[in-house]
């Protein structure tokens, strides 16, 4: 079975709201080209580029501990979480693949702050560029619309009927 996106992503509006872009600087070029892709994802849905704030951290393993800092910081409506993690010959790729998922979950849970997971884990770097080519099917992209979409959630739970 295949499911398709919800279409109701693309029309999701937001305004006056802070984002906090965490970006793994290890893989660069995949990683800025996820970038690229968030900020097309935000601007779509009225995040201006001010209210975009990135935060770069060495490699995807230290991505847990900025979302959770920068989520406890009161300052972001939501963070993204950016990313490549690309195995070798060595099981260090499943390590850190599981470290980083395990603590952006933790980082999400432990403040209720949405946390979008945009960090790519593949085999191999052609899968990984695959994933980051420009446009809406872009990771970075998606993760912008998952993040835009469940700070409207949040919201409307959290409100008293």
């Amino acid at each position: 079975m295949v499911l398709k996106k919800s279409s109701s992503l693309k029309s999701l509006k937001i305004k006056n709201t802070k984002i906090a872009i965490i970006l793994s600087r290890f893989n660069e070029e995949i990683g800025r080209s996820l970038f690229r892709g968030a900020k097309l994802g935000f601007r779509e849905s009225g995040v201006v580029e001010s209210d975009i704030h990135l935060y770069e951290v060495p490699g995807a393993f230290e991505i847990p501990l900025a979302a959770l800092t920068a989520a406890r910081s009161g300052r972001y409506a939501g963070i993204v979480c950016l990313g490549a993690v690309i195995r070798g010959d060595t099981p260090h790729f499943e390590y850190v693949c599981e470290g980083v998922t395990h603590g952006i979950l933790q980082a999400q849970l432990q403040t209720g702050l949405p946390i979008a997971f945009g960090v790519l884990t593949t085999d191999t770097i052609q899968q990984a560029m695959a994933r980051a080519r420009e446009g809406r099917e872009n990771k970075g992209y998606e993760a912008a619309k998952v993040v835009i979409e469940m700070i409207a959630l949040v919201k409307k739970l959290k409100k008293k009927h």
